[in-house]
This record gives C-alpha cells, structure tokens and sequence, in this order.
C-alpha cells in the first residue's frame, strides 16, 4: 500500500510559531524520511473563505504569505505538492456527495467546530460553509487517497469525523475510499503551544502570536512582554513551569545544546525548571534565554523567506504546477467514487 500525506492551512494570515511545531516541522521531517510515496500540502483558500467571505483580498494575498513560509521552513516542491485548494473543483463535488453521510446535529457536536463558532461569534449567523468544515476536510483528504494527517491536537475532533464519513461511504457503496490516521508532534509540548498572553492557543485573530517571519526585534518584545505566572512575583518566590508559556516554549523549541551556548550554568530544562520552582530564579533571565532559542531557531527560515519573496512569480509557479498535479489525482478520485456510487452515466462515452 502506498503511504500519502495530505496536510494543509487556512491562508488567513502568516504562519507562526504554533504552526510550526505543530505541523510544519513535522512535514519536513516526513518529507525528508523517504517514507512516503508522496505529500500534498494544501493551501486552504476555498475554507478560508467560509468565515472571510468578504475579504476575498485577504484570503488571495495571504496564499503567498503561506507558500513563502512553506519553503522558507523547507517544504521542497521537488518532494512535495503544494497546491491551491480552490483551484481542484473536483474537492467541491467530493464535499456535496459527503454531506449526505451526516447529520446537521454530529455536525454541531464537532469540538472543534463548536470552539471555533465560540471564537469568532458565529452563534447567531453560522456560515453554513463554516459548519461543514470537517465534510470539506474529508473531501481534501480522500481526494488524494492520504492514509496519513499531520494535525496538532485541536483537529484530532476534524479527523475523527472524516474516519466516520470514510467508513460509511464504504459501508454503503463499498471499500473505495482510504481511511486516514493522525500524526502528532512527538513532543506534547508542540501539541498546542499557547498564546504569547498565555492563552489557551495561539492565534491570529487573537493578536498572540510570534510569526515565523517576525524580525529579530518583534520577537525580543514579545519575548519579553510574554505572560509568565503571576504569582512569581519576586526573583525569590517559587513558581510554576507547568502553565507557563515561557517554558512551555522552552519545552517545544530548545535542546541541551542551546544551554550550553546561551546558560552554561544549566545542564538542561529540567534543572532550570527546578530551579524556577523552588524560587530564586527570575523571569526576566528566562525569557532572555527564550530570545536566544528563538532567535537561533528562526532566524534561518527568515532568511530563506526574504531570499523566495524576491520572485514571487516563481512561487505562484510553484503553486500553478502543484494545484495541476493535484486536480488530475482528485479527479481520478472523483470517477472512482461516481462509479461506486452508480452516477457514472456517461463514463463510457467519456472513455473512463
């Protein structure tokens, strides 16, 4: 059996920090393992829309900011397919048959979606595209037949729901679609790294994010404006790492290696942590450390940024030929399940 990715982001703003331990690390890790036959990696136009149906100028300008950080955190379209979501219509037809798999109410049930409606005060006037978020995600899954997701924690609720859409489009109409599983990051700590305001996630719309192309000098000031535990209030008082950002970050982002550059009195996290909780350690020195990692981590992908937004033509060609790819795979798709579902009426004229 051949092994496929199928992963992607909403482009509704630059990609941050959360981002990538949450997946985007991980994608390049995979795509580099050889272990796979190939990896799609969506731009998530047509789902951006659902809740930005009025700014269709954000959505289109974001799509370049999320392909520029694709590659600059080495996604490799030689390794990789990277496409435009709206560009495969066939994703459309696969979403209006799904639907038909399940109700209103598991829709309404969906975690994730329910946070979501929460958030962005949906309760009133729920875009009906918005709920049926993960109908959509299935269809862009089983498109490309991926039996692997990378996915942080928060859309475990999103997999779960396109696993039940596979099995009963199979239980009715026979085995032609690939059921998938998740991937988490390794490390709990990437699972859902929280705001800079500590949060429960990071988020754009939320203003709490450290962006994968932020300047050395933004990331220092929201290093150093991060919310840590408010009862540490003295150099001398014991605190706690657990619900700490600072070192929840700490925990996602450094290794032995960057103490012994940075904070050589520390052999590692843990005796930092131990320190720290039985007080006598301040959080400005912390967070000086934090900066550090920070800095190291993505100062190289801010590079490779700026080197590929100097030819932005030739990353919406690297789009171009990668939503092509993509709409000839979907499509072939799209017949298998026309076929099972017995509404392939004029395939033979059609020479399928």
């Amino acid at each position: 059996m051949k092994h496929i990715i199928l992963t992607g982001d909403r482009p509704t703003g630059k990609l941050h920090i959360g981002h990538y331990v949450g997946s985007l690390r991980r994608r390049v890790e995979l795509q580099n393992s050889g272990d796979y036959d190939k990896i799609y990696i969506m731009i998530a136009d047509a789902q951006a829309l659902t809740d930005n149906f009025g700014e269709p100028e954000k959505v289109r300008a974001n799509i370049t900011e999320v392909a520029l950080d694709y590659l600059a955190c080495g996604i490799d379209p030689a390794r990789a397919t990277v496409f435009v979501q709206s560009y495969v219509s066939e994703l459309t037809e696969l979403t209006f048959y799904y639907m038909n798999l399940v109700t209103l109410s598991r829709l309404e049930r969906n975690p994730t979606v329910k946070a979501e409606i929460r958030q962005k005060n949906f309760e009133l006037s729920l875009p009906m595209g918005f709920l049926t978020y993960p109908v959509s995600q299935t269809a862009d899954i089983t498109a490309f037949r991926a039996d692997t997701v990378p996915v942080g924690e928060d859309q475990l609720p999103m997999l779960e729901q396109a696993r039940e859409i596979v099995r009963s489009f199979n239980g009715l109409y026979g085995e032609t679609l690939t059921e998938p599983k998740a991937v988490l990051p390794e490390n709990k700590s990437c699972l859902r790294l929280p705001g800079t305001d500590g949060m429960a996630k990071m988020s754009k719309s939320l203003g709490n994010c450290i962006y994968l192309s932020d300047s050395a000098d933004e990331i220092k000031r929201k290093v150093m404006g991060m919310y840590t535990d408010p009862n540490h209030l003295k150099v001398s008082d014991p605190g706690n790492t657990k619900d700490n950002p600072t070192f929840i970050y700490l925990d996602a982002f450094c290794t032995d290696e960057h103490f012994k550059r940075y904070l050589p009195e520390y052999a590692d996290l843990d005796e930092m942590k131990a320190h720290y909780e039985r007080g006598g350690l301040g959080d400005m020195k912390v967070k000086k450390f934090l900066n550090a990692v920070l800095q190291e981590v993505l100062e190289p992908i801010r590079a490779r940024r700026e080197e590929f937004a100097k030819d932005i033509p030739a990353v919406w060609d690297i789009l171009y030929k990668g939503s092509v790819e993509a709409r000839k795979v979907a499509a072939e798709t799209l017949s298998d399940v026309r076929k099972a579902m017995k509404i392939d009426y004029f395939a033979d004229r059609e020479g399928r």
